[in-house]
């Protein structure tokens, strides 16, 4: 488990590393105010805030919960909030949790992220520590600043995820008897979980910026329209994304009946054509099993088979012409016949 981090942040300068989270709290009111940041808080690390910070109770069980949606919670003395983070790397979607506790003079951070989520506060830390203005400016300033980092890495997400989706669409279209509709079924469901996800922080944004939450200064509101801006654009481009992977699973489910049409209507014609011959070659067979078994020579002589086995060879060739060109007729009065109770039906 990670290390804390405890700051003293002051109205002028860097910001102070402490030791403690009672050290930090001591930060009288002219010296500014303090940030607790635990990456990965255990029960008794957050138990012990509740005496110390006044946390509800009902707060530290949420920071525990893994399937909690996005959401703030005001109480008499601190608001509540809890952000979801994403990583797209590798066809995985990765969702974090970020959990703050901001106060009159405190600012509490818990980051239940893996090792490559937390990059995203080390950012905010240098900041800190290098004293920039905004994160002096109280603790509602320094949310905001976690909070931007957040968002911005959902960007990159979400622009993975797009790219991603772009090679589908162009594996879909170059074949798509080899295409995995999977792949289509694995995109919805991540963007079903951006989208849950998004809506509930746009509403926690809105709340924020109608001035709800009087923990937030007004000063820092202008801040946070920001943000509400960027994830209003998010949910909007996921919900475009959605209407893209529909068209997709729509488009894949019309080529896959269009070849099995065209593979059906192949092996009608295969069977057209040998029907065709199996016709033909019926009569044919019939007399040749007559011939074979009772000898010609036995109708017209002995003496005649040179004149008899001609004259049978022709007739059979002439049947078999006349049959040919007699169906091969029928099949195409059958087709000019059909052509205008099709017009007629198309045009009703």
């Amino acid at each position: 488990m990670a290390d804390p981090s405890f700051y003293r942040i002051g109205r002028t300068g860097p910001a102070l590393r402490v030791a403690s989270a009672e050290e930090a709290v001591g930060t009288s009111e002219a010296d500014g105010f303090a940030w607790l940041h635990y990456r990965e808080a255990s029960r008794d690390e957050l138990d012990h805030l509740v005496g110390l910070l006044g946390l509800h109770a009902l707060s530290i069980e949420d920071c525990f919960d893994d399937h909690q949606i996005p959401k703030i919670d005001d109480f008499p003395n601190n608001t509540f909030i809890l952000f979801n983070t994403f990583r797209y790397d590798r066809g995985v979607l990765e969702v974090g949790e970020i959990n703050l506790f901001l106060g009159q003079r405190f600012l509490v951070s818990i980051s239940h992220l893996d090792a490559r989520h937390r990059s995203y506060l080390d950012g905010v830390e240098t900041m800190v520590e290098r004293g920039i203005e905004e994160a002096r400016q109280g603790p509602s300033h320094l949310m905001h600043l976690i909070l931007d980092q957040v968002v911005d890495q959902k960007f990159v997400a979400i622009e993975a995820l797009e790219d991603e989706l772009n090679g589908v669409e162009e594996a879909l279209m170059a074949d798509p008897a080899s295409f995995q509709p999977a792949e289509l079924i694995r995109f919805r469901r991540y963007l079903l979980r951006l989208r849950k996800s998004l809506f509930h922080e746009r509403e926690i944004l809105s709340k924020i910026c109608r001035g709800d939450f009087p923990l937030v200064s007004k000063k820092a509101i202008y801040h946070y329209r920001d943000i509400y801006d960027h994830l209003v654009r998010f949910y909007e481009v996921t919900e475009s994304y959605r209407d893209i992977v529909t068209s997709l699973m729509e488009m894949y489910l019309s080529m896959l009946n269009n070849q099995m049409a065209k593979a059906a209507n192949d092996t009608n014609a295969t069977v057209r054509r040998l029907t065709l011959i199996t016709t033909i070659f019926m009569p044919l067979t019939l007399l040749a099993g007559i011939g074979g078994m009772s000898e010609w020579t036995m109708i017209t002589g002995p003496d005649n088979w040179r004149v008899s086995y001609p004259g049978f060879m022709l007739a059979m060739v002439v049947i078999g012409f006349a049959s040919y060109v007699f169906l091969s007729r029928l099949d195409r009065n059958r087709i000019a016949t059909r052509r205008p109770q099709l017009s007629r039906r198309w045009r009703a």
